[in-house]
């Protein structure tokens, strides 16, 4: 399954949320990364990722901290505590600063991939 988009880039004015992805094997850990390619000033941006076995039913299993600039921000998410989870999918709120301003804009991607972990050898 992995590498892959969770979400591709998209140009964004509302809150949303991803199509789900498909997990083919759920006993490893997961690197998201949350790519912010533009946004407007004094604006946030709150990712959730949340997971399901069937599709139906969903729940929250993590979040990224809320961001207001550009950037790169990776979070590892260990399914091999989740042997159930079988399916992934993004959700986003977007807020302003101050109230009565106009809708955000925000540029942003979702990339998931396999962590790639070292094992440290006796010397």
């Amino acid at each position: 399954m992995l590498p892959r988009f969770l979400l591709p880039e998209t140009l964004a004015r509302h809150d949303g949320a991803s199509p789900e992805i498909a997990l083919e094997n759920c006993s490893l850990p997961v690197l998201l990364t949350l790519g912010i390619t533009r946004i407007l000033e004094q604006e946030n941006l709150e990712v959730t990722i949340w997971a399901s076995e069937d599709r139906k039913n969903w729940q929250q299993i993590s979040a990224f901290p809320k961001k207001s600039y550009c950037g790169q921000y990776s979070l590892v998410l260990d399914l091999t505590r989740q042997p159930q989870v079988r399916y992934l999918r993004a959700q986003w709120t977007m807020g302003r600063w101050r109230p009565g301003q106009p809708n955000p804009l925000f540029g942003f991607y979702i990339y998931a991939e396999e962590v790639k972990l070292r094992h440290a050898g006796a010397a």
